[in-house]
């Protein structure tokens, strides 16, 4: 069975008060206990990210938010982490449940800012004495007709998939990884490093999405791993059309291409794939404006515990020193740690961000676009400072 990773899914989020029935929703949508429910209000505290496959929309999934009129020190520590969720967002369900709608239309600018689609539901039909009328003073206040559901009484369901499909143009394609540079029966070759980075018995993300995607265009593929590139092209009896490599031993791999083979690596794809490849590129040009009283932010979207050779904790570092100075003021995060506030920084490096869907890395871009800080990516730095940036396929 084809498993879609996570960060491939459609994210759907739930915004409303607390009791405004966000998970009752879920659990209506998906006919599955999925979401925590009770009448206490606060129930959901972090947001839970609930994986699905629904009828008609495919693998999603759905984000259960905490209600955004929590209150206390704890309920603004909740109400953080829901803002957090917006980043992460391709869809959002707007739930109320009565005419009160200041908060509601607050966060229905914050989404319009943000360029996301939403509805606006009417939950808790059964408990409504006149629903269209609530209905029509929802209208008068957003300007948008809600969808009138019933969690508990499961109704109104198929109405918010078919919204849902009819809003998914407004969102734009999602790329492929490797778009245009390889066509049906090209030979393209894999170079893999399997070095204590790599999961045991397994592929990283990356590497298995690539090849998925390169044997459904009918591209004809091989892999190996580095001491076997020799092989590999000795093995061939024509030059690959293309070689995709683990940017680490991007300079090794270029030295050995033949020269009619293009050359690229995994972390370029996905700056592609998830971000944006052309601010990417412009920003790794800043690396030689940096000095040692320059400040860098490193970012990875995984949150794995530091390796001897990590590329973004101790590779990266090591060859911006080298290149800058040993002085060079570096920080790093990870996961959904990312600052509000990158103004003290020079240059931001991204990671390829394979753990993460793609509204969540052009949100860091047009954060750090909007504050004026260059931008860019692990596999683009390396390929810069390598001095073959120019000559790899983007």
């Amino acid at each position: 069975m084809k498993t879609t990773p996570l960060s491939n899914r459609l994210h759907i989020a739930l915004f409303g008060k607390r009791n405004s029935g966000k998970s009752s929703l879920i659990n209506a949508l998906t006919n599955q206990n999925a979401a925590l429910v009770s009448n206490i209000a606060g129930t959901t505290t972090d947001p839970v990210y609930q994986p699905m496959e629904i009828h008609g929309i495919g693998p999603c999934v759905f984000i259960d938010t905490a209600g955004f009129d929590d209150n206390g020190e704890l309920g603004s520590l909740r109400i953080e982490r829901t803002v957090q969720a917006v980043d992460k967002t391709d869809i959002a369900l707007m739930v109320c449940c009565d005419t009160e709608l200041s908060e509601e239309k607050r966060w229905i600018e914050l989404l319009k800012e943000k360029g996301i689609p939403y509805l606006l539901i009417l939950n808790k039909a059964d408990l409504s004495e006149n629903p269209k009328e609530t209905a029509n003073e929802l209208e008068r206040q957003t300007g948008e007709r809600p969808l009138i559901v019933s969690a508990k009484e499961k109704t109104g369901m198929d109405s918010i998939c078919r919204s849902i499909l009819q809003k998914l143009p407004e969102l734009g394609g999602q790329p492929d990884i490797v778009g245009d540079l390889v066509n049906k029966g090209d030979v393209v070759l894999l170079v893999m490093p399997q070095d204590i980075q790599a999961p045991k018995g397994r592929l990283i993300l990356p590497q298995v999405q690539t090849l998925r995607e390169l044997l459904d265009k009918k591209c004809i593929t091989l892999s190996c791993t580095t001491d076997q590139l020799d092989s590999a092209l000795n093995v061939l009896s024509a030059p690959p059309a293309l070689i995709i490599t683990d940017s680490q031993i991007f300079r090794t791999v270029y030295e050995k291409k033949p020269p009619q083979s293009r050359l690229t690596s995994f972390s370029v794809l996905f700056a592609r794939y998830k971000g944006d490849i052309d601010y990417y590129t412009e920003g790794a040009y800043i690396i030689d404006q940096l000095t040692e009283s320059s400040r860098v932010l490193i970012a990875e979207a995984c949150t794995h515990a530091p390796l001897s050779e990590d590329i973004g904790r101790v590779k990266l570092p090591r060859m911006l020193r080298k290149r800058i100075g040993e002085q060079l003021h570096i920080d790093i995060v990870s996961g959904n740690d990312f600052p509000k506030d990158l103004n003290c920084y020079d240059l931001i490096i991204h990671c390829g961000a394979c753990m993460f869907n793609r509204k969540h890395v052009l949100n860091r871009i047009a954060k750090a676009k909007t504050q004026g800080v260059p931008m860019t990516n692990y596999g683009v730095v390396i390929a810069y400072i390598n001095g073959i940036l120019e000559q790899i396929d983007k």
